[in-house]
């Protein structure tokens, strides 16, 4: 569902305050540039539903129509349950700002996705091919990126948004300043660590005096995400083309945060405590590690065959 320049430009004037308020409030809140146009995108959408209903008459059948209404427009779960999260956010931030004391979005229950489905990960003789592909004039600063979202667990934002000073050289660890507002240190094994030092080495310089951003891009700008997305997506089609013709069933969509679900595979399977992951990865709730606790068929044969030893059969 897109909406048109014009009822975006109708939709800001109308509802100027609330919108003005979720904008601060974001900002406030150390949400990134990306999660905002897209906040804001299914605020537009909601507001546009709403037509012309004040936003603090809203009561939750409203949120429960929208929702329906986007859901059966072919959505899957995942994006529905996004819009959900925003209007969330966005009626929280018209509380704390005294616009309004009701949240109508929070009585309303997410869409149940497939929780029990593993995530979509590399193996990690995919990975090294990956890296094969990476050439070109800026070979050592790409190289940089890929390496710290396969084998760091960087989120794509958190890539974007790193400083020089985030690095310690002597320790070789990242401070990475994650979800929620929340720093992490990040340890860099030693091939990676490298690579980075390589990458600085070779920095680009900056048009701007005093730019700390760790990436800059040919124009001389901090890396933008959907530029680091777009390298990653190439490098993407590079591997399919190199596995030869795969029909569509074969493909699986890759994207950064595939190479954060590798990350998080490889350390599992190495043996790694779930609550470490939790805090290389920087989730909120271990819950959300526990996705990564997948198992495939090759690791439940070995298991089966470790039970058969206690077995007199």
């Amino acid at each position: 569902m897109s909406i048109s320049s014009s009822v975006r430009n109708e939709l800001e004037e109308r509802y100027e305050e609330p919108l003005m308020a979720f904008r601060m409030w974001m900002s406030n809140a150390g949400y990134t540039a990306y999660t905002q146009r897209n906040y804001i995108s299914d605020v537009h959408h909601f507001l546009f539903f709403l037509d012309g209903k004040a936003v603090t008459e809203v009561k939750n059948l409203q949120i429960f129509a929208f929702l329906t209404k986007i859901k059966q427009s072919g959505v899957s779960d995942t994006t529905r349950n996004r819009k959900h999260c925003a209007l969330i956010s966005f009626y929280r931030a018209l509380n704390e700002l005294q616009i309004t004391d009701i949240n109508p979005a929070l009585q309303v229950k997410k869409s149940k996705t497939e929780s029990a489905r593993s995530p979509v990960y590399l193996e990690p003789t995919q990975i090294k091919d990956l890296f094969i592909h990476i050439e070109g004039k800026y070979q050592e600063r790409n190289k940089a990126i890929m390496m710290l979202m396969a084998y760091a667990g960087l989120r794509v934002g958190e890539v974007h948004r790193l400083d020089l000073g985030h690095y310690h050289p002597e320790r070789r660890t990242l401070e990475v300043f994650g979800k929620g507002r929340k720093w992490r240190t990040v340890p860099l094994p030693v091939p990676v660590a490298e690579q980075l030092e390589r990458a600085m080495e070779e920095r680009l310089e900056p048009w701007r005096a005093g730019e700390e951003a760790m990436f800059i891009s040919q124009k001389g700008r901090r890396l933008s995400i959907r530029h680091i997305q777009l390298m990653a997506s190439d490098l993407f089609e590079q591997i399919d083309q190199h596995a030869g013709n795969l029909s569509s069933s074969q493909k699986r969509s890759y994207s950064c945060h595939k190479l954060r679900h590798s990350f998080a595979t490889m350390l599992i399977r190495s043996g790694t405590d779930i609550r470490t992951v939790q805090e290389m990865l920087g989730h909120a709730s271990i819950q959300t590690t526990t996705v990564y606790t997948h198992v495939n068929d090759k690791q439940k044969e070995e298991a089966a065959s470790r039970l058969a030893s206690f077995l007199e059969l």
